[in-house]
Parts: structure tokens; C-alpha cells; sequence
């Protein structure tokens, strides 16, 4: 399975992860969180790898902060497929599992 970056195309960790594939000459593919969300299944896979769906929400995104979810009680799972901008990236997916917000170890851990 190609690796797959989920985040956005404006963010500097996923411009980190694009370029440690484009230094190792590794095919890849972007999927900017902006245009494309992930499907109901998808997150569901990735959740499961990295350690549910509290571990792929972001406490600091601007939407979260804006829409006072400190201070709710939601449903996770919901929240993250309504409003893609509430994802932690970003989200390295390949055939041996998943990372959110992957350090280089995690990059070589994943690829190679």
C-alpha cells in the first residue's frame, strides 16, 4: 500500500512528512483535509491503530476553540466526521498501521 499523509497542504508537519517521502525517492499520496475528508470507515481504521478517536482530536484547533468543545460533552467519533478540521495532522496511514502527528521514527518506522 502506498503511504498515505492525511493533513493539510498549509501545514508545516505535513510539509515535514511530504518531504521526508520526497527525499527518500518514496511514492506517496496526499490528502488535503480541506477538499477531502475521510470516510466513516476510514477514520474508524484509524482510530482503532492509533488509540481511538480521543486520540485524533485536536484540544488546540482553531474549531475546536471556536465552538467551545472544552466546555461539551460530544461524541467523538461524530464530531470528527462533521467537521474534518477538528483532526490532529498529520495522519500517516500504510499497510503496517497508522500515526497521528508521525515523528521521524514513526516515518521510518511505518515505510521502511
Amino acid at each position: 500500500m502506498t503511504p498515505r499523509i492525511i493533513g493539510g497542504k498549509k501545514s508545516r508537519s505535513t510539509q515535514a512528512a511530504e518531504r521526508f517521502f520526497k527525499e527518500r525517492r518514496i511514492e506517496y499520496q496526499l490528502v488535503d483535509i480541506g477538499r477531502d475528508a475521510p470516510s466513516a470507515g476510514e477514520l474508524d481504521r484509524i482510530a482503532s491503530q492509533c488509540g481511538g478517536f480521543e486520540a485524533l482530536i485536536d484540544p488546540e484547533s482553531a474549531s475546536y476553540q471556536k465552538r467551545g468543545m472544552q466546555y461539551m460533552e460530544f461524541d467523538t467519533r461524530e464530531e470528527l466526521l462533521a467537521d474534518p478540521a477538528l483532526l490532529r495532522i498529520p495522519i500517516l496511514r500504510t499497510d503496517k498501521g497508522a500515526a497521528v502527528q508521525p515523528t521521524r521514527e514513526d516515518l521510518e518506522r511505518l515505510t521502511i
